[in-house]
């Protein structure tokens, strides 16, 4: 992406913690959490890679449509999951999202060129994307208020249990998302 370099590593190292999260929750003993941990991963390190910035290094031009196909499969895979559970139709948005954001980084005349990170995109689809991941920012911030927990029930202990963690790390990809998509 383009713009500072600081704000842009900041970005990086957000979603790369993220993403390792993710691979941590895959060996939770909790199936809902390792449910979607595999996608979260793919989306932190894919965001955590598109992020970096163009000063330190610039991506060869094949690397931006190698990013659409890995993140169409991810869409493809969330789009046949989304039979089984509403909350793969946001992993959908998510991919598909990676995929045109990776279409306008190839298809803009600095990537072409060698001059770094560029993009244009289509104003409308960026537009209501950001839209989308702006909504979705606020809510899950506001699901992150304590509830009171209630007496004797189960307290998960290990770290890829900890449902309040994942909700965090989904949290700061959407704030990720934001970023990226107001940098395009």
């Amino acid at each position: 992406m383009h713009g500072p370099a600081a704000p842009g590593w900041l970005l990086v190292a957000l979603c790369a913690a993220t993403g390792a999260y993710c691979l941590l929750r895959l060996r939770s003993g909790v199936e809902e959490q390792r449910r979607s941990a595999g996608d979260e991963a793919l989306m932190g390190f894919g965001m955590a890679a598109m992020a970096v910035p163009a000063t330190a290094f610039t991506p060869p031009q094949w690397t931006w449509p190698g990013y659409a196909v890995v993140f169409g499969a991810a869409a493809l895979r969330a789009l046949w999951a989304a039979r089984t559970g509403r909350h793969h139709l946001h992993h959908l948005v998510g991919a598909s999202a990676m995929v045109y954001m990776a279409m306008a980084m190839a298809d803009s005349p600095a990537a072409a060129q060698g001059h770094g990170h560029g993009g244009s995109g289509l104003p409308l689809l960026t537009g209501a994307l950001l839209l989308y991941f702006t909504g979705y920012v606020l809510l899950s911030g506001a699901r992150l208020i304590p509830i009171p927990a209630v007496a004797g029930g189960p307290s998960p202990t290990a770290w890829g249990d900890r449902p309040e963690l994942a909700r965090a790390c989904r949290l700061s990809m959407g704030i990720a998302m934001v970023a990226m998509l107001l940098a395009l």
